[in-house]
């Protein structure tokens, strides 16, 4: 059996025999993942998928309304050319809400996140006749679908983990709320394979807003996908290997078959405390805790971050804008020590906040250890120490950021008194009621409607 601990190791011995070389193992997996979320449409997920389906949910939601009363989204809103609703603007403008803030849902083992990739193209999937239990037995299959992908394709560096292999959950979620068979599903699962978009890490830390639309892009490449599959124009024919397996990276089709039906990756995700990339999490829970020992920032000398590999290319300093700031670690670091919280208020580069973090920056230094890239991915250790200028040290280790499964995981009160800083207690509880009704409901349309005054770009008819 394939553990979290014996990932790499498993993949450099794949890679040393050649064991999977080629498109046809690859094809079969993904008809085995189609058949997986047929098979999950007809019998329904068990109680505990679907209560940690509807734990994701509220927490995705939630973030998204926030998302969507930010300045920048403000902004994008007043372009629209139409005064009629559009699903597909809808799907745009939500999705890019959903990510922006680096709230939203992730899960280590596919080094992303599958919830943001697949939920709103089955939104924009509901037809009139949708039930509340097929749509979440849709997002479920889609994000172990995505989830597997992640987990099985080793990114060139070069590529930042958005807009790629979560297209492949979107496509297999919009299926199976059309009615897709199994060929139809694995058909759009492979066919998304060549509408990906290209994700550079270097669009993401020069804070480009461009890169806040891969995700959404991701979800409207899923609809395409089904659109194509259901059609008959496409089939399953192995093609995904060649985008992710060639040219984003390297693709393993042995994990995304392992334990199937037996390991469901939406139990192994996270959820997010700090408004910022979740390489930086673990990081910022320690100089949380640490800089109580000093009442004033200013008595704070120097703060050195000891980190696994993943997170290099944060450590750019100086960001100008929301995006670049949010994955830079430095930066990200001192807002902690500085504010007391990573939150979007003060990652706003409006905020006084933003600048006195900009200043008390120099103070952070930060470093790659690759004796803490054996543990991953089931552990993404940071280490980090402060010292005070009466020269005081205090110092910790964390295998894991605080809302990992594995670490401190976030039950409903913790989700919505995170929601409830994020948009109001009233807001947040609107959010988790209507979620609660999802399974159930009869049409899930009809529910979800109800979410309109806190969302009006709802992705659904």
């Amino acid at each position: 059996m394939l553990t979290a601990g014996n990932h790499s190791a498993t993949i450099r011995a794949m890679d040393a025999s050649q064991a999977f070389p080629s498109a046809e193992h690859t094809q079969s997996a993904v008809s085995a993942l189609a058949e997986m979320a047929v098979a999950l449409r007809r019998t329904g997920p068990e109680p505990a998928l679907t209560d940690r389906a509807r734990l994701l949910l509220t927490d995705l939601v939630g973030v998204t309304v926030a998302g969507l009363r930010t300045r920048e989204i403000t902004a994008l809103r007043e372009t629209a050319t139409s005064t009629h609703r559009d699903i597909g603007d809808d799907l745009l403008v939500s999705a890019i809400a959903a990510c922006m803030l680096e709230l939203d849902e992730g899960n280590k083992y596919a080094t992303g996140h599958p919830a943001a990739h697949v939920v709103f193209a089955a939104l924009a999937s509901c037809g009139p006749e949708t039930t509340g239990d097929e749509l979440v037995t849709a997002i479920i299959a889609g994000y172990e679908i995505a989830a597997r992908f992640g987990y099985a394709t080793r990114r060139d560096p070069r590529w930042h983990t958005h807009g790629h292999w979560g297209a492949t959950g979107a496509a297999a979620a919009a299926t199976l709320l059309r009615g897709g068979d199994a060929p139809q599903v694995a058909a759009a699962i492979d066919a998304v394979g060549g509408l990906l978009q290209v994700t550079p890490w270097s669009t993401v830390l020069t804070g480009d807003f461009t890169r806040n639309l891969w995700i959404a892009r991701a979800n409207s490449a899923g609809l395409d996908a089904a659109r194509l599959a259901m059609a008959g124009l496409v089939e399953n024919q192995g093609s995904v290997h060649h985008s992710l397996g060639e040219i984003v990276g390297e693709l393993h089709p042995a994990f995304l078959t392992e334990d199937l039906g037996r390991r469901w990756l939406v139990h192994e995700g996270y959820l997010k405390l700090h408004s910022c990339c979740s390489y930086t999490h673990a990081a910022v829970d320690l100089a949380l805790a640490l800089r109580e020992r000093w009442e004033d920032p200013a008595d704070i000398a120097e703060v050195h971050v000891a980190i696994h590999s993943l997170a290099a290319p944060l450590f750019q300093r100086h960001p100008h804008n929301r995006l670049s700031a949010m994955f830079s670690l430095p930066f990200v670091v001192s807002t902690a020590v500085v504010s007391g919280r990573v939150t979007p208020d003060v990652m706003d580069p409006a905020s006084p906040a933003f600048a006195s973090a900009e200043t008390f920056s120099g103070r952070v230094t930060v470093e790659a250890r690759s004796d803490l890239d054996a543990e991953l991915p089931h552990r993404r250790i940071a280490e980090v120490e402060l010292i005070g200028v009466d020269g005081t040290v205090v110092s910790a280790a964390q295998s894991n950021p605080v809302g990992d499964t594995a670490h401190l995981p976030l039950d409903t009160d913790a989700v919505l008194e995170k929601l409830g800083g994020l948009i109001g207690p009233t807001d947040a509880q609107l959010v988790r009621r209507v979620i609660d009704q999802l399974p159930g409901a009869t049409p899930a349309c009809a529910t979800l409607e109800q979410l309109r005054p806190v969302w009006g770009c709802l992705p659904i008819g």
